[in-house]
């Protein structure tokens, strides 16, 4: 009987330090821009967040052909976007992808997004410590963030 009720406890230590792994990393807030009838790119948003600290290396979605990482910044009245390898987030910082600066570019739509439909993600990170995890995220398709 010892013998059990120490294994059990042993196992509900490890089971909760590879939930609290999983848990390191937060997503709030995220939602898929609907598109026009034609138009063949789109762009998600979020709020990511990582109590360790990671990067988001990569995204996918079940309704583009690809998706890069891309920001948005104005010089000289002139806006400018450009694709990132990677986003960084620092540790117990929020990290907002929204219009106007960080985003997920979606490109080669296989379909329209559709305003209350849904777009299913698989988000791709590395933690400071090395370690990649991915996480799947299913975002509600809508005309803006309200």
């Amino acid at each position: 009987m010892k013998i059990f009720r120490s294994l059990c406890f042993t196992l509900f230590f490890v089971l909760a330090a590879c939930a609290q792994a999983d848990n390191d990393i937060t997503i709030n807030d995220a939602w898929a821009r609907a598109t026009a009838p034609g138009q063949k790119v789109a762009a998600a948003y979020m709020n990511l967040s990582s109590k360790q600290g990671a990067a988001l290396i990569r995204a996918e979605c079940d309704l583009a052909g690809s998706v890069e990482i891309h920001s948005m910044t104005m010089e000289n009245d002139v806006m400018k976007m450009r694709m990132l390898e990677e986003l960084a987030l620092p540790a117990g910082k929020t990290v907002s992808l929204a219009p106007g600066g960080f985003h997920l570019m979606l490109f080669n739509l296989k379909q329209p997004l559709d305003a209350g439909k849904e777009a299913k993600f698989t988000l791709h990170f590395r933690t400071d410590a090395g370690e990649e995890k991915s996480i799947d995220v299913t975002m509600p398709i809508k005309t803006s963030a309200n």
